[in-house]
């Protein structure tokens, strides 16, 4: 099992990031490059956070052995037992101890226990690569991917002057040090020593943003979740949302419209034999369906393209409008696709609130859902169980997790807030995992260390998943999140993970540099090298920097940047009185939709309904026309016999003509023929003209022409 565990670990987090990427992103329109850089920061962010608990109680398992050897009695001469060959506790106790001459605890191995060499290994390749991934890949690619370009190269040159200043940025910042240390003999860094150093200020930048970051979602996923319970404040906040991305959805279709008109006029202005015009067939391929159809490639006009009295666009000005194609397109699709996704919220959010006075507990909806009711739905989860669990378990299951998460975020506030603190130890998670290293429990250390870790990253992601700058950044599930968004997305996270793991090994006093104390390190510790280069930063930044988590959680408390955002003009959520505009607004928008809805459906059924009666009409005259030719043509058979004898006997010269008549006529089946009309001699008709009689379903035709109306 000593492998087995980081086996079974990597590949369950490969997947996870991988489901990530396929509710964020798009594998269908997106690049491959893109997707790939994505799926690679996401999947080695995620592999820290999964793989430190391993390492942390195999660390503890390492102390152990080395506490062991300081301390251990002396054994009988008779007996020599190495402490390291003991795996476990209950042997130990019941065979080995004893014989030594004081009891004393033994290590036994952890089931999760990852041999020497391997972590150390693992953990630098992860480390550095994703450093690589987010200071300079993910960057150059974000360029490339934003380009306007119409190749490779092009899309290369734009990214790498795109980045000149922020690579030139890193190069000066790198030189003035290495000049500085070169000045001052004193000063004998060596290469290590300058690893730990780009090291610290990367993890500086981090730790940074990471309080920020975590004094939100500390306060904002309980919140979220108490809210969540209140149906009626939900439903209000969504009217609210409704107006908002009406107006964003109203705003994204003008600009469409006129990145449309000025590709028409490129369109029209470059004819099919100019240089530049694949370029112009690019961007078309890049628009709406509809608005190509409309365009066309404009293939009929055979003006020499160096006309002087056009003025065609450079290449340049075409890799602009190649960009805000894109651009316009991305969001016209996103807000279309978040509308219809709010609909069916806010619909579902109406259907709770009037189900809730029902006295048949069984949940109604006021639409059919779109897609086929499954074997899950028809048999397990029912409209009765779906009516207590929407109506009544829901609201208190939320409830109670929100209390829970709010429990869980104070403890985070006073560990962040006392964990340097180590005689007496007042961070609460040191306490825990102390209390299960005395009883060498791994299974609840590692339990302890990865629910805490989890909830730590859900409070950072899930603000890095909601934030949102203007609509450069904006991740939108149901794989509308641009290129440039899910790249900054993974730069974000392989920023925030490294300091984000220093700091959870602080608050559970694993870190010798925040401690003070002479244990064993993490192998993790291990590749971020000593902070005594840098003693102002480990001794001052690292310990008081993370106590201003308390003022950012009662700012968030008391949502002081939500009512800065709503005085600057940025409309916000602020309850009923001081948005009550827009949530009428989004009300009355959404009974519209409603009410337009509810037409389409009534339509369809209509439709339904007129085509099943149709069926079975058509179905009933079939049968009724089928049984009436059988009868007629069995009368007609009989009179024809009769007549055929009286022609046979009084003229026998026609024989032959009446035969090829009777011939003719029982060929004629589709025509339904009243045989009661016929004379007694058919031969005395007029010569030229066929024998009498009329047909029965023109007549019939005539009287029921209307029956089926």
């Amino acid at each position: 099992m000593s492998g087995a565990a980081l086996g079974i670990e990597i590949v369950v987090v490969f997947f996870l990031a991988l489901f990530l990427l396929h509710r964020y992103g798009d594998f269908r329109k997106q690049q491959r490059m893109v997707l790939f850089g994505t799926l690679l920061a996401w999947y080695l962010c995620f592999l820290i956070v999964f793989i430190l608990p391993l390492d942390v109680s195999t660390t503890i398992y390492k102390q152990c052995l080395i506490d062991h050897e300081a301390h251990a009695p002396t054994p009988s001469p008779m007996y020599s037992v190495s402490p390291v060959l003991i795996e476990h506790k209950t042997v130990c106790e019941h065979i080995f101890c004893p014989f030594f001459q004081s009891t004393q605890r033994v290590c036994y191995k952890p089931w999760s226990y990852i041999p020497d060499g391997i972590m150390p290994v693992f953990w630098r390749v992860v480390y550095w690569t994703s450093q690589c991934l987010t200071w300079l890949l993910l960057p150059f690619m974000q360029s490339y991917a934003r380009s306007g370009g119409f190749s490779i190269t092009g899309k290369i040159k734009t990214a790498l002057i795109e980045n000149a200043i922020y690579y030139g940025t890193y190069l000066f910042i790198f030189g003035s040090l290495l000049i500085y240390v070169a000045v001052h003999p004193q000063w004998h860094l060596s290469w290590y020593e300058l690893q730990t150093i780009g090291i610290t200020a990367a993890n500086t930048w981090g730790l940074f943003l990471l309080v920020l970051l975590l004094g939100y979602g500390l306060v904002e996923i309980p919140r979220s979740y108490w809210e969540a319970s209140c149906q009626g404040h939900l439903l209000i906040k969504t009217y609210f949302k409704a107006a908002k991305l009406m107006t964003e959805k109203a705003d994204s279709e003008e600009n469409l419209e006129d990145v449309m008109e000025e590709v028409r006029k490129i369109n029209e202005s470059i004819k099919y034999n100019h240089p530049l015009r694949k370029n112009v067939d690019t961007i078309l391929r890049k628009c709406p369906v509809e608005y190509q159809e409309k365009m066309g490639r404009n293939m009929d006009d055979y003006e020499d393209f160096d006309d002087k009295h056009n003025t065609h666009p450079t290449e340049r000005s075409l890799s602009k409008l190649h960009k805000q194609v894109i651009y316009a397109v991305q969001r016209h699709n996103r807000t279309h696709v978040q509308w219809q996704i709010l609909l069916e919220q806010a619909f579902h959010l109406e259907d709770v609130a009037k189900n809730e006075t029902s006295t048949s507990r069984q949940f109604v909806h006021s639409f059919a859902p779109p897609e086929p009711v499954g074997w899950f739905r028809r048999y397990i989860y029912t409209p009765t169980v779906e009516w207590y669990w929407e109506c009544l378990l829901k609201q208190w299951f939320y409830r109670i997790l929100s209390v829970l998460l709010s429990l869980f975020s104070v403890a985070v506030v006073w560990s962040e807030c006392t964990f340097f603190s180590t005689h007496p130890v007042l961070s609460l998670f040191a306490v825990f995992i102390q209390l299960a290293e005395r009883d060498y429990n791994y299974l609840y250390i590692e339990m302890a260390c990865f629910i805490t870790i989890f909830f730590l990253c859900t409070c950072i992601y899930s603000t890095v998943f909601r934030i949102r700058v203007f609509n450069y950044y904006y991740l939108a599930s149901h794989h509308q999140t641009d290129a440039y968004s899910l790249q900054f997305s993974g730069m974000l996270f392989c920023r925030l993970t490294p300091p984000l793991c220093l700091n959870f090994l602080g608050l559970i006093h694993m870190d010798s540099a925040i401690s003070h104390q002479a244990k064993e390190q993490t192998a993790y510790t291990s590749i971020m090298g000593s902070m005594r280069v840098l003693s102002f930063i480990a001794n001052g930044f690292y310990i008081y920097y993370p106590m201003l988590i308390v003022i950012l959680c009662i700012a968030t408390y008391f949502s002081l940047g939500t009512r800065c955002l709503n005085l600057l003009g940025f409309q916000q959520f602020m309850g009923d009185e001081m948005t009550s505009d827009l949530i009428d607004e989004g009300r009355e928008l959404l009974r519209r939709e409603r009410r337009k809805r509810q037409r389409i459906e009534d339509g369809e059924s209509r439709r339904k309904e007129w085509r099943e009666r149709y069926a079975q009409r058509d179905e009933i005259a079939g049968r009724n026309r089928t049984s009436m030719s059988e009868m007629k043509e069995t009368n007609y058979g009989e009179t024809l016999n009769s007549n055929t004898n009286r022609q046979v006997k009084y003229t026998p010269s026609s024989s032959q003509t009446g035969r090829d008549s009777i011939e003719l006529l029982q060929d004629a089946e589709p025509l339904d023929f009243n045989a009661e009309t016929l004379t007694d001699d058919p031969l005395q008709s007029e010569p030229g003209r066929h024998a009498g009689g009329r047909y029965f379903s023109m007549s019939s035709s005539r009287s029921r022409i209307f029956d089926d109306v």
